[in-house]
């Protein structure tokens, strides 16, 4: 189910005793790492409580059509935008009968109503109510009306909670969860969780200033979202840039070199691939002044001390993911890189010229040459968000190769 990883997934509930599977199938998606919302129809509730699903999905539980805590109080709309996906467990003979003639009298009603997403519908009910000719009418035409947008899961046969025998039992959680994800295309990411840095570190002088750099984090962000739609779960760690936050993305904000240290070395037990693609500062102030240094004579001397170095610290940590390193050079770049992936410990190096006016630091262009092993691979000029994708593909390839390669190795030590 990697295919799940960062979907939003607004999973409805309806009144039938099968609501009390809906628990199961919360915490079955959440583990496949999408994004889950709940909306309960007031029957729903009677059988499942709100508590119990907000708990296990980790967001508030919708019910109410008239939100006065939404923005503009369009509580519908804003759920129905955020959902890659409206799955309905159990879906009643009711819901769907007012689905299908178009009510929107209820929160979840106006939700399907008003999404452009996919919706898949697990019925749930008495094996009679199933096969009356009214339900499977209803169905029919709901199929009719939704066409490529609407799927049946189920349902399936056996005994039911009324003691009748028959089809009309809810598919299991990790059926219908199967079934979900089998809606979404397999990413060369899919399940992996990436880790990126972004953007500059600022190295405090006083309160009022600091050294940083020219970088604007536009790369970092590209490679977010590249990494994303390969079907990453991403967490881009960005020092302070001008840029919004890329949708499906969890960004941590870190500002100096030592705090973007801490945070990638938190993300060390579940990272599969690390991409350094920030720019830190390679020294900071030994002894920052805690009140605003008066302007007193023509110079000022600072001291500086050597900051820790990021992707070095994590590509030879005992919780080493497959490390990627930027390297931003004016010159001699091929020689600087092939030194740094080695002399770094890293699986891959990305180079680029920042001397270049036309690319690199503050450009929408970039052009590079990424180092692995014995090869190099140049990708020409071209904007940074199409050269995220290119890389993300290279770096996904070598990261599979490498996998691959500790599978042989295991199976021959085993031997």
């Amino acid at each position: 189910m990697q295919q799940l990883a960062n979907k939003r997934i607004l999973l409805g509930i309806t009144g039938g005793i099968a609501a009390y599977k809906a628990a199961e199938l919360v915490r079955i998606l959440k583990k496949a790492d999408a994004d889950v919302r709940v909306v309960m129809t007031v029957g729903a509730m009677e059988f499942i409580t709100p508590l119990t699903l907000q708990a296990l999905s980790g967001n508030p539980v919708h019910h109410e059509l008239l939100d006065s805590a939404a923005e503009a109080g369009m509580g519908h709309i804003e759920l129905a935008r955020w959902a890659d996906l409206i799955l309905v467990t159990p879906a009643s003979a009711n819901f769907i009968a007012r689905l299908t003639n178009g009510m929107g009298d209820d929160l979840l009603t106006t939700i399907c109503l008003a999404s452009e997403a996919p919706l898949a519908l697990a019925p749930a009910m008495n094996q009679a109510m199933w096969r009356d000719p009214v339900t499977q009418a209803n169905v029919g035409h709901l199929i009719d009306l939704k066409g490529s947008k609407l799927y049946i899961f189920g349902p399936a046969e056996g005994s039911q909670a009324c003691g009748d025998i028959g089809p009309g039992r809810m598919l299991e959680p990790e059926t219908i969860a199967g079934m979900a994800a089998d809606l979404f295309e397999t990413g060369l990411l899919s399940g992996r969780h990436v880790v990126i840095t972004a953007g500059p570190t600022r190295e405090a002088i006083d309160p009022v200033r600091y050294i940083s750099n020219h970088s604007s984090g536009k790369m970092g962000y590209a490679l977010a979202v590249a990494a994303r739609d390969a079907g990453a779960r991403v967490t881009l760690i960005s020092g302070p840039v001008n840029l919004p936050a890329p949708d499906k993305v969890t960004v941590v904000p870190a500002v100096s070199a030592r705090e973007m240290l801490d945070s990638s070395l938190a993300q060390l037990s579940d990272c599969d691939i690390f991409i350094a693609s920030a720019a830190v500062a390679d020294y900071r102030p030994l002894a920052p002044q805690g009140e605003k240094i008066k302007k007193s004579s023509e110079t000022m001397e600072l001291t500086l001390i050597k900051n820790p170095d990021i992707v070095s610290t994590v590509a030879n940590h005992e919780q080493r993911p497959f490390t990627v390193g930027f390297a931003a050079e004016t010159q001699d770049i091929d020689t600087y890189a092939r030194q740094k992936l080695v002399s770094k410990n890293l699986d891959m190096i990305v180079a680029n010229d920042v001397s270049r006016s036309d690319i690199g630091f503050n450009s929408d262009e970039n052009a590079v040459t990424v180092f692995w092993s014995e090869n190099q691979q140049s990708f020409d000029p071209r904007s940074k968000s199409s050269l995220a994708m290119d890389l993300i593909e290279l770096i996904a390839h070598q990261f599979a190769a490498k996998q691959a390669d500790k599978v042989v190795t295991q199976t021959q030590e085993k031997e």
